[in-house]
């Protein structure tokens, strides 16, 4: 076993890898930017590098530097996580070149699965099935459009150098492949700097489900399979393990195919198959068929270590030093059932934009693991995913599991940003996924009633207000003025309005709340409050922003009437970054008329392209921004004409 690695990687997954090498005794240097030199992983490492600036291109994509980083701190190997420089050949051969181990698969490998083309060719010597479909080297518009109607439409246009669901879009019909194809190259050079793409044909209810391998660099075992059905735009949400439906048969089928495609390239250290799967007539042995294989340990192993009782960094770590496989495919075995949920900083009510901010509070719920690489007072960045945590839970069947897995998420609470909590709770109580019928439609079938988000109760609403005012624990003599009872007030906004909220504080321990129509009483009995007679969740006030842990956590902000005064002096035809981000594209041009949803310009921010779009019909005034430009959030862009005459008064 090695004595110290390195962990060249961030967030949860360098703070996972060290949990599994502190227990094995092996010493762990980090590495970090700018923007992470007080995170976690930095305090958990034994030794601590700093990279460089906080975008990945300065930092943790600087291989040359976290290779001499490795070097001087007296390492013998380096653990890449997952993203980054995971599945980079360049550097996995870059670091055996330094006289180091690293902790994966050859580079060999990793190219050999690298491109999907060159990888479904493979797979196809290899007897594993694939999807119907264009995966050559010629990418001329007019022959990739031209196979495209050979395949028939619904098709796939992937990245060949893909994953996370980047540089991939749907085309239902012809008109729009072309536009389908621009963006899908553009994104993918912006990703992976390859623009070339593959087109597939779009299995109509398809699930997405893989199988964990790991191999020796001669043998391969698998480990199952998961489900990764639940999907946002090709960005998983929820996993689990084993796949609902899944037969003996079909497993052992889907497994060998696995196994078959790991031994083919060699392969050594964790890795996951993934699979196509058509589930429109239930699970069968011939209707599944290989999509990719991802040359790293994914972000949702924790629910194959959850039933198998593996440790799969642990075995990283063995067969990276020189052991042999740690177990026989014999000796493996399914227990249980197991879900993963990711939580994530996002504003799911405008589209489940990233979002940015100081964590005020955050805590999870005994009995529910997990994998975090913040904690509350961390910041989270707009250079790096705005993952939070991943909650993983464990029952002896599905049912317990998921019944589990919705009360983590109904315990879990956050504050100081918005989330996709709520969301998540939706999907763990939405009907279909609790039979089992799950496909990567389901999200978008039902995305209305996903998103809708909980409705806040005067009872909520009074609560937020005490936290406002500081009313939470008063003294004897708070609740009296001149020898009348306190009157305060308080504007809190929720659902897009504000609302004016009055208090008669009674004593210290009993206050009457006026909410719109209904009068609300506080009493404090036994040193806990009830509000309305029911139990006072917790709550937390921080800033300008009240979070009630209650309804996946309900938040109100607390309204400066002078600050709202000045804002609503601001200019209402600007075109406004919603999040710190780099300038893509400008589509506006100045003169030009454009209507509204016109697409006037495209920032990319953490790892995505988001299109800006007009918010109404106008003329373009002015145009802010130029492609390249970093900008911060609220960074004015574009601006339109102020409205004038008939139209602007309706």
């Amino acid at each position: 076993m090695f004595d110290r690695i390195l962990i060249a990687n961030r967030g949860e997954i360098a703070c996972r890898v060290m949990e599994t090498a502190h227990r094995l005794g092996v010493e762990c240097v980090a590495v970090y930017s700018d923007a992470d030199a007080g995170a976690k992983h930095v305090q958990m490492a034994d030794r601590a590098v700093h990279i460089g600036g906080a975008a990945p291109a300065q930092s943790y994509l600087k291989g040359d530097v976290i290779i001499a980083a490795a070097l001087e701190n007296g390492c013998q190997a380096i653990h890449p996580g997952y993203g980054f420089l995971s599945e980079n050949p360049d550097f996995v051969e870059a670091v055996e070149a330094a006289g180091l181990v690293f902790i994966g698969p050859s580079a060999k490998a990793i190219r050999a699965m690298g491109l999907k083309d060159a990888a479904k060719a493979l797979m196809v010597e290899a007897g594993v099935p694939v999807v119907p479909g264009y995966h050559g080297a010629d990418q001329d518009d007019a022959l990739l459009a031209a196979e495209a109607e050979k395949i028939g439409y619904p098709v796939l246009i992937k990245a060949v150098a893909g994953g996370g669901g980047k540089g991939m879009r749907l085309v239902e019909e012809k008109g729009e492949f072309q536009r389908a194809l621009e963006s899908a190259r553009s994104e993918a050079r912006t990703a992976f700097g390859n623009a070339d793409v593959l087109v597939e044909k779009f299995v109509a209810k398809p699930r997405h489900i893989e199988v964990q391998v790991f191999g020796d660099g001669n043998k391969a075992v698998h480990l199952f399979e998961r489900d990764c059905s639940l999907q946002r735009r090709h960005q998983k949400v929820i996993e689990e393990a084993p796949a609902p439906g899944m037969t003996a048969e079909m497993r052992q089928a889907m497994g060998a195919a696995a196994v078959k495609a790991a031994e083919a390239i060699g392969y050594s250290g964790a890795g996951t198959v993934e699979f196509i799967v058509d589930g429109s007539e239930g699970l069968r042995p011939d209707g599944f068929f290989f999509m990719e294989m991802n040359t790293r340990l994914q972000v949702e192993h924790p629910v194959t270590e959850a039933i198998t009782g593996v440790d799969l960094v642990e075995w990283q770590l063995r067969v990276a030093s020189g052991e042999g496989l740690p177990m026989a495919q014999e000796d493996l075995a399914i227990r249980g059932h197991a879900f993963e949920a990711r939580l994530y900083a996002e504003d799911v009510p405008k589209g489940f934009l990233p979002a940015t901010g100081q964590l005020t509070h955050l805590r999870f719920p005994a009995g529910a693991r997990a994998d975090s690489g913040v904690r509350a007072g961390d910041v989270i960045s707009p250079f790096y995913d705005p993952m939070i945590a991943k909650v993983i839970v464990h029952g002896p069947n599905r049912a317990v599991a998921l019944a589990r897995l919705r009360a983590a998420l109904a315990g879990t609470e956050v504050a100081g940003t918005v989330t996709n909590l709520a969301f998540l709770g939706a999907l763990a109580a939405h009907r279909g996924f609790a039979e089992g019928d799950v496909d990567t439609g389901l999200i978008a079938r039902d995305i209305e009633t996903l998103t809708q988000m909980p409705e806040v109760a005067a009872r909520h609403a009074a609560l937020a207000g005490m936290a406002a005012l500081d009313l939470l624990a008063p003294d004897a003599d708070a609740g009296f003025h001149l020898w009348q009872p306190l009157k305060r007030h308080v504007i809190l906004g929720w659902g897009g309005e504000e609302h004016l909220l009055k208090v008669q504080v009674l004593s210290d321990a009993v206050q009457i709340w006026h909410v719109g129509e209904s009068e609300i009483e506080a009493r404090r009995v036994a040193g806990h409050w009830q509000i309305a007679g029911l139990p006072a969740p917790e709550v937390v006030h921080a800033g300008s922003r009240v979070t009630v842990f209650d309804g996946y956590g309900l938040n109100f902000d607390v309204i400066d009437p002078l600050a709202r005064a000045a804002a609503a002096q601001g200019d209402g035809n600007l075109i406004e970054a919603p999040m710190p981000g780099l300038v893509r594209s400008v589509d506006a041009q100045v003169g030009q008329s454009v209507a509204k949803g016109d697409r006037l310009a495209v920032l990319e921010a953490m790892k995505m392209e988001h299109a800006l779009l007009a918010a109404r019909d106008g003329v373009v005034a002015e145009v802010l921004a130029s492609p390249g430009d970093q900008v911060e959030a609220g960074a004015a862009l574009v601006r339109l004409e102020a409205e004038t005459g008939a139209g602007a008064a309706a």
